[in-house]
């Protein structure tokens, strides 16, 4: 009986190897786009609620005073929307136009945390409203309190900034925006719509979009 040689069988090593490369993408992806959304609504979120509290000396009593964080620092709000704008645009750009709106989107989370810690003890916007509600330009507020919010909005600002170190890091491999295009550029042809002769309809939209109905 005759040998018979062994014929090797591919292995599946390089899609198997493949597999967890795409899986961390996907999850990368998702937890980028998760962390930035959130991030941005909780600033956006935390910097309308009451920042500081005080009250204003009028007559011979006092009247409270609040301002909320758009009142003492409108930074972090208009960073969240630059950094939501980043987050879509981080998908419309490859290469390195992808690298930079990356980088965009990790400054925006850090320059709302850092500018929502240094206003969270800021007094200047009640000190603003105490003269507006006494007339006189040199009154103070009193009893001056600040609530947590500023904090929420730093922390907001840091998901932002992780949402910015995980598409710097794994962007690379996101998807495009759009598939139309192929990898060199080019668009994909069309494919060509079957028209039905007897179909007088199809044959006014062939005419209409310059195609020669008669093929």
């Amino acid at each position: 009986m005759g040998c018979v040689s062994a014929v090797p069988v591919p292995q599946p090593q390089a899609r198997t190897a493949a597999a967890p490369g795409a899986a961390g993408s996907r999850r990368s992806l998702a937890l980028g786009l998760i962390l930035g959304a959130a991030g941005a609504a909780v600033v956006l979120l935390a910097s309308g609620q009451t920042w500081a509290e005080g009250r204003a000396a009028v007559g011979g009593g006092s009247l409270p005073l609040t301002a909320d964080g758009r009142d003492v620092t409108g930074l972090p709000a208009a960073l969240a929307v630059v950094g939501l704008a980043a987050l879509v645009a981080v998908f419309a750009v490859r290469g390195v136009g992808r690298l930079v709106v990356a980088g965009l989107l990790a400054l925006s989370g850090l320059g709302a945390a850092l500018s929502a810690c240094l206003a969270a003890s800021d007094s200047a916007a009640l000190d603003e409203k105490a003269a507006q509600t006494t007339g006189d330009t040199s009154a103070t507020v009193q009893a001056l309190a600040h609530t947590p919010w500023p904090y929420v909005t730093a922390a907001g600002g840091l998901l932002i900034l992780l949402a910015g170190l995980l598409a710097l890091r794994y962007g690379r491999l996101w998807p495009g925006m759009s598939g139309r295009y192929e990898r060199n550029g080019t668009p994909r042809p069309r494919r060509a719509a079957t028209l039905d002769p007897d179909r007088p309809e199809d044959l006014w939209k062939a005419l209409d979009q310059g195609e020669d109905p008669t093929r």
